[in-house]
């Protein structure tokens, strides 16, 4: 994907909800929202609204309410939100990356060949 995505905190939690399932209607998410986070009605419909500005989300309408899912697909979002980490924060550099978490993290053997896999796939490019 070559266009940056930066969710906020709570954006990304409005987009797990209509991730998990969609479409979603407004007291749906209210309710989902609530439940997960305690967040009030008027702060759940105005974070949808916001979404929906900005091209996050859109509706399509419902036999009673509109009906809202996500534009944005998940492994996207991943995919930018890693590579705005990555340049923020590392300057680009997976090395460096790699470098500050491996001494915090023990690595088990099963992270180890995990890595030597990706490696030997990027290698192999």
């Amino acid at each position: 994907m070559d266009i940056r995505i930066n969710l906020s905190n709570s954006e990304w939690e409005v987009m797990e909800c209509l991730w998990e399932e969609s479409p979603r209607t407004v007291m749906q998410i209210v309710h989902s929202m609530d439940e997960k986070l305690g967040w009030s009605k008027s702060t759940s419909t105005t974070m949808v609204r916001r979404m929906e500005a900005k091209g996050y989300i859109e509706y399509r309408n419902g036999e009673k309410a509109r009906e809202y899912y996500p534009v944005l697909k998940r492994d996207e979002v991943i995919k930018s939100q890693a590579q705005n980490l990555l340049d923020k924060a590392f300057a680009g550099r997976i090395g460096l990356l790699v470098n500050t978490l491996v001494p915090q993290n023990e690595l088990s053997e099963e992270d180890i060949k995990e890595l030597e896999e990706i490696l030997h796939r990027a290698g192999g490019k």
